[in-house]
């Protein structure tokens, strides 16, 4: 039976309803994908909290990979039976769903649906910081909050490829260990270490040229004093909650941004671009690890596992 999942009323991981569907035709200029994987992220979270509201039906997902089952008229670059990824697209909780063409990209047959599903919304997030934000390349030196993450680990490893150095923050010795495998040279581990001291003894007290802080609530703060003069802070997150207003004198000679991947994937001659970028770095092993799988029904299980810091990698709903 094909299903969707909803959010009538946000909340907890309890709102999202299971709700059997069933598949509609694509209107012109888009696609019906029938679903083979489909990535979980923080977004999903937010939607379903009601950070940011969904409009009716309310069914979160902005990630997933699977096959054309229908094109709708106008539709001429794509096929039925070919595989494609896509992101940026709401409504990714559901067995089939339809898009706009333009956000199905082709995927090549050696990379796993599983892996581009949990990898493409990161993957252009990591083309927008590295890009659009502060240009990262031979010799920059970035702090990865959260580095064992989904996202943290691609970005550590798209960086390594660049040429960077990658200082990452991690909660557990597990989560350090599986950052410094994924090409991190330093972690600071644990949820009371000083941060910034160790940042700045690490750089020879220059501190970092772009700081990632997918964290939000009171790293904020601590993420600008690592940051060298002249140097970026990207808050692209809010796991620990809103960040306290910040007076324009804390932010020392460091820039402050709130990039949106979102907003970034909204243009849809950039995303193509960018997409297309981001599957090469598939192709030569720039991908996040999936870290667990879940029924799409049990999706609010793959919501409580992310919330509460249980993961490694990212999670994958199978319809």
């Amino acid at each position: 039976m094909d299903i969707d999942i909803r959010i009538t009323t946000p909340g907890g991981p309890a709102a999202l309803e299971v709700t059997a569907s069933e598949a509609r035709e694509p209107a012109a200029g888009e696609i019906r994908l029938r679903q083979q994987a489909i990535g979980v992220s923080f977004i999903d979270i937010y939607h379903r909290a009601g950070l940011y509201p969904l409009a009716a039906p309310g069914i979160p997902g902005v990630e997933g990979a699977g096959i054309v089952e229908a094109v709708g008229p106008g539709v001429e670059d794509l096929r039925v039976g070919e595989r494609v990824v896509y992101a940026g697209a709401v409504g990714g909780y559901a067995t089939t769903r339809c898009l706009p063409a333009w956000r199905a990209v082709r995927l090549p047959d050696d990379v796993p649906m599983e892996i581009a599903a949990t990898s493409m919304l990161r993957g252009l997030t990591t083309h927008m910081l590295f890009h659009a934000t502060c240009p990262v390349g031979a010799g920059s030196v970035l702090l990865v909050h959260a580095v064992a993450g989904g996202l943290g680990i691609i970005l550590t490893r798209w960086a390594a490829r660049l040429g960077a150095r990658v200082i990452g923050t991690a909660s557990t010795p597990q989560k350090a260990a599986a950052a410094l495998a994924n090409g991190a040279d330093h972690v600071i581990v644990g949820r009371d270490a000083d941060i910034a001291a160790e940042v700045m003894r690490l750089t020879g007290g220059a501190g970092v040229d772009l700081v990632i802080d997918g964290i939000g609530g009171a790293m904020l703060r601590t993420s600008l004093r690592c940051a060298r003069p002249f140097g970026a802070v990207a808050s692209i997150g809010w796991v620990a909650g809103g960040v306290p207003p910040i007076a324009i004198e804390e932010l020392g000679l460091a820039s402050l941004s709130k990039p949106s991947v979102m907003a970034y994937s909204a243009d849809p001659a950039r995303y193509v671009a960018a997409a297309e970028t981001v599957i090469e770095a598939f192709r030569s092993g720039i991908v996040g690890d999936v870290g667990g799988r879940y029924p799409l029904g049990d999706a609010a299980d793959a919501h409580r596992a992310l919330e509460g810091g249980q993961t490694q990698g990212g999670l994958v709903l199978l319809p």
